[in-house]
């Protein structure tokens, strides 16, 4: 089941300080390579966006952090979205992992849920959209069929045509591709229900024989 991750209290972000000044549109971030739209910058010193410009808006780009409110790490996990996107494979809870290791999560609840799994920091820094993080072995045509990219690769290349050029094969790990709208889901049929059989009718039992009426006896 998929569950929405990592809500944000709206008054706490209220008072942040403002973002720095976005970069040109377009453009891939030098912070973290492969990072297309609008970017802002570092966030505060050896910052790379958009993973610390969003940690320093979920918990103040504390990574440890574990405040008691159900929330954990640097980008505020819900125990459940931990569990549910792989990060018991790295520790209990997410402020016991690891930097590397809370954003690998988080790289597989965007593939899935997008930036509106961070509802309010997202927007705050222009983010939109469901984006897939490249692997190790991962190919265009691996990963539309993975998120059902309606129009295949041909659909996934065009979507980040800025960032790959006419290569499409130039795929570097840890490059941030926008992912276009998925296929819908098909419905599985459900299978007919078989008919119950007709009751066997009940036999009508036979009436027992009649015993024969008993000789009269001779007359003395």
């Amino acid at each position: 089941m998929l569950v929405c991750a990592l809500p944000r209290d709206t008054a706490a972000a209220a008072v942040a300080p403002p973002p720095p000044a976005p970069g040109p549109a377009g453009a891939a971030h030098p912070g973290s390579p492969g990072m297309i739209g609008t970017g802002p910058g570092d966030c505060g010193p050896g910052g790379e966006w958009p993973w610390d410009c969003v940690a320093d808006c979920e918990s103040g780009g504390r990574w440890a952090v574990n405040t008691g409110n159900g929330f954990y790490g640097g980008l505020q996990f819900w125990q459940p979205t931990w569990e549910e996107y792989g990060g018991l494979a790295f520790a209990k809870r997410a402020d016991l992992a690891a930097r590397a290791q809370q954003i690998r999560v988080a790289e597989e609840v965007l593939g899935s849920q997008g930036w509106n799994a961070w509802p309010v920091c997202s927007k705050r820094y222009g983010l939109a959209g469901r984006m897939h993080a490249v692997r190790e072995g991962d190919t265009l045509v691996s990963i539309a069929r993975k998120h059902r990219i309606r129009g295949g690769w041909q659909a996934l290349h065009e979507a980040n045509l800025e960032l790959l050029g006419p290569r499409p094969e130039a795929l570097a790990v840890g490059l941030l591709l926008i992912l276009p709208t998925p296929e819908p889901a098909v419905p599985t049929p459900k299978p007919a229900p078989t008919p119950k059989p007709a009751p066997e009718p009940t036999p009508t039992p036979e009436p027992a024989p009649v015993p024969p009426a008993a000789a009269p006896s001779p007359r003395s």
